[in-house]
């Protein structure tokens, strides 16, 4: 299998590297002659929403199993909240909360009684507030009146919520979700939305993987690509974005008369439904609008044309796709 160059978002600025609450180096795995994970690296810095993005057979759910040491890497080496796994695995997992591959209950025991269950062998909880940290977690996801009913009346959306809520018994220093609106109705994805927001406003680390572009770009405030097993790009998603970024949005009232001007400096122009497109080809933003300004064009507003994030990920991996055809991680389920 080809391996992809990964693209990292440079910052602006030079300053101190970010602390990391997670962090893969060489990150492989491999089972008999297939290739599910390849070489990964990757960071999740402190306070970050970070959404893994791909599709399925990706390698999204088999590189969380090793960021939680639920699997041992063929190679490459895992960092938890500091600690490296598996031999610090005790001290970091107790601060870590996570929803892997859809949940596993017991479908007698209401929804009430299988997180209380969950509740008694959290280590950081202790047993006087087993009962309130409940009922907090059941509310919190919006299943407090279907606590009492049994799990196995529950539908898919309810179980993941019940999943989530056992995610969220106590203060986590990091939330890991593997595709946590799966199944869910829209009020129940934005229910979701908003739990991570409230985890990101208390300064929780989330990460959050999904093969749905919308949902990543509406919650993370960082993005890892994957495709075919490896990290074709992360960083910043405001600066990912930016940096595909090759055009530049004029809106002025004098739109013909400077799409004349634009054509007589030989700086590539059309005139669009958001107002004049310049091409950023062979020139800059600065001598765009210097050349408007000598014009004598009234500009209103110039801004960088964003690009979406759906555009992004079609960018960096159809040409892959085209090149290579059906690849070794596709034929295999990630929780195998």
């Amino acid at each position: 299998m080809t391996t992809s160059t990964s693209v990292r978002a440079e910052p602006a600025d030079t300053g101190p590297a970010p602390v990391l609450v997670a962090r893969t180096r060489g990150l492989r795995k491999v089972y008999g002659s297939t290739v599910a994970v390849d070489r990964v690296d990757l960071d999740v810095p402190k306070g970050a929403v970070l959404g893994m993005l791909g599709p399925n057979g990706s390698g999204k759910t088999t590189t969380i199993r090793m960021m939680l040491g639920l699997v041992r890497p063929t190679e490459g080496e895992v960092e938890l909240l500091g600690q490296p796994l598996p031999d610090g695995a005790a001290a970091a997992l107790p601060h870590v909360g996570a929803l892997v591959e859809g949940p596993g209950f017991h479908p007698f025991l209401s929804g009430r009684e299988n997180l209380r269950r969950v509740a008694a062998f959290e280590p950081l909880l202790a047993t006087g507030s087993l009962k309130q940290a409940v009922e907090d977690a059941l509310e919190r996801v919006g299943l407090a009146s279907a606590a009492h009913r049994r799990y196995r009346g529950y539908s898919l959306g309810m179980k993941q919520r019940l999943g989530l809520a056992s995610a969220l018994l106590v203060e986590r220093r990091l939330i890991v979700l593997d595709e946590p609106t799966n199944g869910l109705d829209p009020a129940g994805t934005r229910e979701v939305r908003n739990v991570i927001a409230e985890l990101k406003n208390n300064s929780t680390s989330v990460v959050v993987s999904s093969h749905l572009l919308s949902e990543i770009e509406a919650t993370c405030t960082h993005v890892a690509v994957l495709h075919r097993g490896t990290v074709v790009a992360q960083g910043s998603l405001a600066e990912l974005l930016q940096a595909e970024t090759s055009a530049l949005m004029i809106t002025t009232p004098d739109w013909l008369q400077a799409l004349n001007v634009l054509r007589s400096a030989r700086i590539s122009a059309r005139a669009s439904t958001e107002g004049l497109r310049v091409e950023l080809i062979g020139t800059t933003p600065p001598a765009v609008l210097e050349a408007l300004v000598k014009g004598g064009i009234n500009v209103w507003e110039a801004r960088r044309q964003r690009t979406g994030l759906e555009e992004l990920f079609a960018r960096l991996t159809e040409a892959e796709e085209a090149e290579e055809g059906l690849s070794a991680v596709d034929t295999i389920e990630e929780g195998a």
